[in-house]
């Protein structure tokens, strides 16, 4: 059953022609899907809020592009091994920089920070008749997403979270100055004074530094990826915090839920701020084919 909300959620479903003996599901959720113009200004028009000026600068930044790609390379390859009986890819359609459909909602600003993440809602929504509209294609996201990874993985299956961040950690308030701010970031004199982030990040330290996936699982992604030319990082970005729904989904399907942070400029043809950037395709591949090799054993 398609279970595609318009504007919401787009579900995609691969399934393998002949399967091998003992072949699970695995869901692939992309809860910061939404990467194009048209994505945001849809929204944005809806809006009585007052944005900041040329705002969708941050929506480009800090959208996760080429996750939906690299999960449709990965859904493919695994398909093809016949090593899973299907693939579902559960792509959020509603930009971020809006309302974060991986947060938990109603935290204090200071529980994101703790987190080295931005709000739920940012601070540039303040019309309550925006916030509900917001909030109420949040919840439907959730239904969906929550749905089928509790259906995937209750039957023997897996989760991958899957997210690609900007190659640098640029340390910017999220307030309505968030693009003036940008752009001082990123001036060519200073922007490389920032931390270069790892080529992939597992996320799976909670803040007490409690590993939520076991040994087997960590080494075997670290080897395979390894195989591609990419090292494993682990943690090194952001804690598995409460406040993101992937702590959720993670606590409620112990050794079945995996989170990782995939940098943007190895699944493009070049990482430029502000713009819709272009995904390449051999470069995708690449990535998709190390985790691949990872999941067709930890799916097995």
């Amino acid at each position: 059953m398609n279970t595609s909300v318009p504007d919401v959620v787009d579900v995609l479903e691969l399934r393998t022609d002949a399967p091998l003996p003992g072949a699970t599901d695995l869901v692939i959720e992309i809860p910061h899907g939404a990467v194009g113009d048209w994505e945001y200004h849809a929204v944005a028009a809806r809006l009585s809020s007052p944005l900041p000026a040329d705002l969708i600068e941050f929506f480009h930044v800090n959208t996760d592009s080429g996750a939906a790609e690299l999960a449709v390379a990965l859904g493919e390859r695994l398909c093809a091994r016949g090593v899973v009986g299907r693939v579902v890819i559960v792509r959020c359609r509603i930009p971020r920089t809006f309302i974060d459909c991986n947060r938990v909602l109603g935290a204090s600003l200071d529980a994101y920070r703790a987190g080295g993440v931005t709000p739920g809602v940012p601070p540039w929504v303040t019309a309550p008749v925006d916030h509900a509209f917001l909030v109420k294609r949040y919840t439907a996201y959730q239904a969906v997403a929550s749905a089928l990874i509790s259906e995937v993985c209750a039957s023997g299956g897996r989760a991958l979270l899957l997210h690609t961040y900007a190659p640098r950690t640029v340390d910017v308030e999220v307030s309505p100055d968030i693009v003036f701010a940008l752009r001082a970031a990123y001036q060519p004199d200073r922007v490389e004074t920032w931390p270069l982030r790892p080529e992939v990040d597992l996320i799976f330290r909670d803040p007490e530094g409690t590993r939520h996936l076991p040994n087997t699982v960590v080494d075997g992604l670290r080897k395979a990826l390894a195989m591609q030319g990419y090292p494993l990082a682990e943690g090194a970005t952001y804690p598995l915090h409460p406040v993101t729904t992937g702590h959720a989904h993670v606590m409620a399907w112990p050794g079945r839920v995996v989170c990782v942070e995939v940098r943007r400029d190895l699944l493009t043809e070049a990482f430029v701020p502000f713009r819709q950037v272009q995904i390449d395709g051999e470069r995708v591949g690449r990535v998709a084919d190390g985790f691949a090799n990872w999941l067709a054993a930890w799916t097995a």
